[in-house]
């Protein structure tokens, strides 16, 4: 029997995005060292963070839109340009505020021609029952991307400075656009006589019940992810000026990449527990686990380093275990000739959320001053959102497609 191509044309846009991704923590895994170099608040700080999410989110609803009607490919291609660009951008020309604020935003950009189009790419060549596992692939190697880019950052921060972190990314994003050109397969787009304008296909993706249940759940989800994602080197920083002068301490760039990796499998098992046991329920209880551990975690600074580590990774496995499902659900739901705009609808709403998540936690820091309390405080407002999933889920969707 000749082994399922889709499997090698999944692992390849797969590869291609991890590379893709080289630069995604760049921002946060440094967040300690820009704060002191630069003297910024948690508010600016929590901008900087929140522009990269929102150049993806503005420019995500036209390079996903466009993926049904010119070659997902080509945007791909695009989209790693653009990466390498703003990398090299940051690392030769960033002094301060408003100059980080700027390239953040841009290398957002550049995301948007790489993630969703990428996922376009493997829903056009994964049809059938097998499509939800696929999905789950390529969402997963997300958290191996992010993962890797906060080692990567960390690591050769410390031997050479940060400008070397940043062009060490945009390396990452060439060998990314290598991978696309000479390995990656076209995509589908609409056939000739298919006449509809772009605003026409999102009203229909928009009115849609069994999507929106699933992009709205999304967007919870990645105001929590996003948020933990951007302030967790932070966090661990601040518990570790807690403990005491001969406690032993891990590099919270490490500790980011562990847990940023343990999301892969996460990912890929809620997907697989939702085909089993249907994708409401196993998505609900996921997200009300990650709440009850979001709502306790900020406060828990002063404890053993150990411990915080420990209930940071049980909190980096829930966090990230309902968001194969929830792409994969949307991907199911979506109507067949609309599926990059359903990924445009889905990944709109998410990285919005993804925006206000860490802009609000900073705020929030501030206003509480920086201290144990504002902590608590900002992961509570991680948390709460995450909340909302389940009521999206169970009041516009059913648990159709599942499977």
């Amino acid at each position: 029997m000749r082994p399922n191509p889709a499997y090698r044309h999944t692992l390849i846009v797969c590869l291609a995005e991890i590379f893709g991704l080289s630069s995604i923590a760049a921002f946060p895994a440094l967040l300690p060292t820009f704060k002191a170099l630069w003297q910024l608040s948690h508010t600016a700080l929590g901008w900087i963070s929140a522009a990269y999410y929102a150049g993806y989110m503005i420019f995500v609803p036209i390079l996903a839109g466009l993926t049904d009607r010119i070659d997902a490919r080509k945007i791909m291609c695009a989209g790693s340009i653009f990466s390498v660009l703003t990398a090299l951008g940051y690392a030769i020309t960033v002094q301060g505020f408003w100059s980080a604020l700027v390239l953040r935003f841009l290398a957002g950009i550049s995301l948007a021609g790489i993630y969703m189009p990428g996922l376009k790419l493997v829903s056009d060549h994964s049809e059938g029952s097998l499509q939800s596992r696929f999905v789950s692939f390529y969402t997963a190697s997300f958290s191996i991307g992010a993962s890797l880019s906060y080692l990567l950052t960390g690591e050769i921060n410390e031997a050479a400075g940060w400008r070397w972190a940043f062009i060490a990314s945009a390396a990452g994003a060439a060998i990314a656009l290598a991978i696309i050109v000479m390995f990656v397969p076209g995509g589908r787009i609409h056939d000739g006589s298919q006449k509809r304008i772009l605003l026409s296909d999102f009203n229909v993706v928009l009115r849609s019940r069994a999507v929106m249940a699933y992009v709205l759940s999304y967007a919870a989800h990645m105001w929590e992810l996003f948020s933990f994602r951007a302030w967790i080197v932070a966090f661990l920083v601040f518990s570790i000026q807690r403990q005491s002068a001969d406690a032993f301490v891990w590099s919270p760039t490490r500790i980011a990449f562990i847990i940023n990796l343990i999301g892969v499998p996460a990912s890929i098992s809620g997907n697989e527990l939702s085909r089993k046991f249907g994708r409401r329920k196993v998505i609900s209880t996921v997200m009300l686990v990650s709440a009850g551990l979001g709502a306790v975690i900020g406060f828990t600074a002063p404890l053993p380093y150990f411990l915080v580590v420990l209930l940071a990774v049980f909190y980096g496995i829930f966090i990230t275990g309902d968001s194969a499902s929830l792409t994969a659900g949307a991907v199911a739901a979506a109507p067949p000739q609309l599926r990059g705009t359903t990924l445009a609808v889905h990944s709109t709403f998410g990285f919005g959320a993804a925006f206000l998540g860490p802009l609000t936690v900073g705020v929030l820091l501030d206003i509480f001053g920086g201290g144990l309390l504002a902590w608590g405080i900002g992961f509570l407002a991680m948390a709460a959102a995450c909340l909302l999933g389940p009521v999206f889920l169970y009041t516009l969707g059913s648990d159709a497609g599942a499977k």
